[in-house]
C-alpha cells in the first residue's frame, strides 16, 4: 500500500483523514494562489489543488499526494479566508438568510509516474438569518478567521446552518466519498488501510 501525503496544513482535513483511518503524512504546500480574474469557482479550486499537489510531489520520492482547495461562493462572488474581523463580519452578513455554494477542488497524484486526477465537489449550504450581535460573538471566538467564507460548519457556526444539500464533508474541506473514488481509480482501496 502506498504512503499517503496530505498537501495541506488544515487541521480539519487531517481530522477527516484520521476519521476514515487513512494513515498519512502532512506536507504543507505553499503555492502562488494568483488566478486570472473571472475564473469560475470550480475551476479556481481545481487549479489550486493541482498546484498544491505538484508542489508537494517535488518533495516526495514515492506515494500518493492528496491536495485540496476550498472556497465559498455566493452567486458570482468568491469568499476565501477573511483578512481580519471586519472582513469576517462582512462575509457572514452577506451569507445570512441565503443559500451559498461550497466548492472543493481535489487532486490526487501518483509519485513516481505523475498520474493525476483532479475533480471538484459542490455543496449548497443554507444559512439562517441571525443578528449582528450573534455574528459579532461568533467572530469574537476567533473560529472564523482561518476558514473560507468565515465560518466552520463543524464548529460553533453549526447553529447558523439551516440546511446542507450535498456532501457535508466537502463543506468541512475534504469530500471523503469523492476522495475514496479517486484513490480507487489510482488502484488504492482505502479499506485496505483499516486492517
Amino acid at each position: 500500500m502506498p504512503s499517503i501525503y496530505l498537501a495541506s496544513s488544515s487541521p480539519r482535513r487531517r481530522a477527516l483523514l484520521k476519521q476514515i483511518n487513512l494513515p498519512h503524512e502532512v506536507i504543507a504546500a505553499e503555492v502562488d494562489e494568483t488566478l486570472p480574474p473571472g475564473m469560475p469557482p470550480a475551476q479556481q479550486v481545481v487549479t489550486l489543488s493541482r498546484r498544491k499537489a505538484l508542489a508537494a510531489a517535488a518533495r516526495v520520492p514515492a506515494g500518493i499526494i492528496v491536495a485540496a482547495d476550498t472556497v465559498v461562493a455566493l452567486g458570482d462572488r468568491v469568499l476565501g479566508k477573511p483578512e481580519d474581523r471586519r472582513e469576517a463580519l462582512a462575509m457572514l452578513e452577506m451569507l445570512q438568510g441565503k443559500t451559498h455554494k461550497v466548492y472543493t477542488g481535489l487532486t490526487v497524484l501518483q509519485v513516481p509516474g505523475g498520474r493525476a486526477l483532479s475533480q471538484y465537489e459542490c455543496t449548497e449550504v443554507e444559512m439562517a438569518p441571525v443578528s449582528r450581535a450573534e455574528l459579532l460573538r461568533y467572530i469574537g471566538t476567533g473560529e472564523p478567521m482561518d476558514k473560507a467564507g468565515a465560518y466552520g460548519v463543524q464548529g460553533l457556526a453549526s447553529v447558523f446552518v439551516a440546511g446542507v444539500r450535498g456532501c457535508y464533508f466537502n463543506v468541512v474541506g475534504l469530500p471523503l466519498h469523492r476522495l475514496a473514488r479517486m484513490l480507487h481509480e489510482l488502484g488504492v482501496d482505502i479499506t485496505e488501510y483499516w486492517r
